[in-house]
């Protein structure tokens, strides 16, 4: 390995990663690969050589969770928590870095018709679904931003439509430019991407980055080598902000994968673009 995948960000960019980091199944996981105390150690090492600014996952178990928060190091901190009354079960955290991101608020709310009842489900769905929802100030740049992380339901297209629409209208109704982290269990281009693409108020940035530093991998690599297929983890954008660089990562920790997912990967300009001579008003 040769550096972080997407390279050492500048002051101004944010460096932002989803990954579905794949609930301890204990005694039940399969193959030996899915165990998670072979992933642990390499979920540590892909954490420790990436080191993003905020980092989204999806199935964090408690444990899992404290885990991510101690190989991140002393400076980051989380928001969001398990998904049952309690709060108990897996969840989708926020992990971010405090010495760069100030949190102004944060949420979590249940993807249902009572958004306020913990452990709801709605529409078909088969296990509860949350969104977690926090915004910061960047320390270096000044700028607000709102950040996003979910995992929309595994077997139910209904659910998944309307879950996505439910987190579009929360994006929609920030008063900041909007990141959206998560795995919607749905390929690109699928109605949960359109529905959250919704009003122009998110893009897709595999599309929109300005370099795209590997293949569009599979995101479910099911712990095999990469293979182009389906991107159903992404990384959704406000159009405020200039994409600079994506990638799928497809290395391999310790001899092996962190997760039957791969990290999906962005690094987000967070200052505004330079006005040129020509263009001021």
């Amino acid at each position: 390995m040769t550096g972080p995948l997407l390279g050492v960000p500048s002051d101004s960019e944010l460096h932002v990663m989803t990954l579905n980091i794949r609930r301890d199944l204990g005694a039940l996981a399969w193959p030996p690969a899915d165990r998670w105390e072979a992933r642990r150690s390499r979920l540590t090492a892909l954490l420790q050589a990436e080191r993003p600014d905020v980092l989204g996952v999806q199935e964090a178990l408690p444990a899992q969770a404290a885990h991510v928060a101690a190989a991140l190091g002393p400076t980051f901190r989380i928001v969001g928590h398990g998904r049952l009354p309690g709060p108990r079960g897996e969840g989708c955290p926020l992990f971010y870095d405090a010495d760069r991101l100030a949190l102004r608020e944060w949420s979590q709310v249940a993807l249902s018709r009572r958004p306020g009842q913990p452990g709801s489900r709605s529409w078909l769905s088969v296990a509860p679904r949350v969104v977690v929802t926090a915004t910061f100030r960047d320390r270096r740049t000044g700028r607000l931003l709102t950040v996003l992380n979910t995992h929309l339901d595994a077997f139910s297209p209904w659910a998944r439509l309307r879950q996505a629409q439910a987190v579009q209208a929360i994006a929609a109704a920030a008063r900041t430019p909007v990141l959206v982290l998560g795995d919607l269990n749905s390929p690109a281009g699928a109605a949960p991407w359109r529905a959250l693409a919704a009003s122009d108020r998110l893009r897709d940035t595999w599309p929109t980055a300005a370099s795209r530093r590997t293949p569009a991998w599979s995101t479910f690599g099911g712990y095999r080598p990469a293979h182009r297929g389906r991107r159903i983890d992404g990384i959704l954008a406000s159009p405020e902000f200039s994409v600079r660089r994506v990638g799928i990562n497809p290395r391999q920790y310790g001899g092996g994968w962190a997760s039957d997912h791969l990290p999906v990967q962005a690094l987000i300009a967070l200052a505004p673009p330079a006005v040129h001579p020509e263009e001021a008003p």
